[in-house]
C-alpha cells in the first residue's frame, strides 16, 4: 500500500469558483475505455478560450509546467460525478489540491486515486495563489501529518478530516492494494457466496 505523508513541489493557481467537472475534462473526451491520455485535455475548453482572448491559462503557462499542487477556489469539482476529472488532473502531474471547498463526489474520487485534498479559507488561498504567480519556482509542501501547507517561510494550517488524513497516512486510500494485500480473504469470501462459488474463476 502506498502511504502518502507529504506532497512537495511547485504550485499552479486556477482562479474561480464552481469549476465543474465538464470544465476540468469536457464530455467529448470520455469516449475511451481507459483514463490514458486524459491529461492532454484537462481544462481543454478553458485553455482554448483563454488563448482566443489573448490570455494564457495557468496549465499552459511555461512557469507552471511540472507543478504538483493545484490551488483552486470554492466548490471545486462540482457537476457530474465523472471519475475522469480527478484522473485527468492527476495524470497531468498534480498530487494534491488545496481549495476553499470541494464537491463531495469529486473529493471522494480524488482520495480513491491518492490525490490529497485539503481546504483553506478564501483569503489565505488568494494570498498563496498570488505567491505562486509571483514566485513560480517556490516550493510548496503539504504536510499530511501536521495538516499544514508551507510556501517558503510561510506555514498555514489546512483542514483535512481525521478519516482522510488516516487513509492517506496508512495507505488505506488504495482499495485495490488493500484487496491484493489480503486476497486470501477475498477468495475465502467468494467461495462462500452461492452466486460466485459455482463459477470457474480461473476461466474468467
Amino acid at each position: 500500500m502506498s502511504k502518502i505523508e507529504e506532497v512537495r513541489g511547485r504550485a499552479v493557481p486556477v482562479h474561480g469558483d464552481d469549476i465543474d467537472t465538464d470544465r476540468i475534462i469536457p464530455a467529448r473526451f470520455l469516449k475511451t475505455i481507459t483514463f490514458e491520455g486524459l491529461e492532454q485535455h484537462v481544462f481543454e475548453d478553458d485553455r482554448l478560450e483563454a488563448k482566443a482572448q489573448g490570455r494564457v491559462h495557468p496549465f499552459d503557462e511555461p512557469k507552471h509546467q511540472g507543478a504538483t499542487i493545484l490551488l483552486a477556489g470554492a466548490n471545486f469539482g462540482c457537476g457530474s460525478s465523472r471519475e475522469h476529472a480527478p484522473q485527468a488532473i492527476k495524470r497531468w502531474g498534480i498530487r494534491a489540491i488545496i481549495a476553499e471547498s470541494f464537491a463531495e463526489i469529486f473529493f471522494g474520487n480524488s482520495l480513491m486515486i491518492g490525490m490529497a485534498c485539503a481546504t483553506l479559507p478564501a483569503d489565505q488561498l488568494q494570498q498563496l495563489m498570488a505567491l505562486a504567480e509571483e514566485q513560480p519556482d517556490l516550493e510548496f509542501r503539504l504536510d499530511i501529518h501536521e495538516r499544514t501547507l508551507s510556501a517558503g517561510d510561510r506555514v498555514v494550517p489546512v483542514t483535512m478530516t481525521d478519516a482522510v488524513r488516516s487513509a492517506l497516512l496508512s495507505g488505506n486510500w488504495d482499495a485495490t492494494a488493500l484487496l491484493l494485500d489480503r486476497y486470501e480473504e477475498v477468495e475465502a469470501t467468494a467461495a462462500r457466496l452461492p452466486y460466485i462459488s459455482g463459477w470457474d474463476r480461473a476461466a474468467v
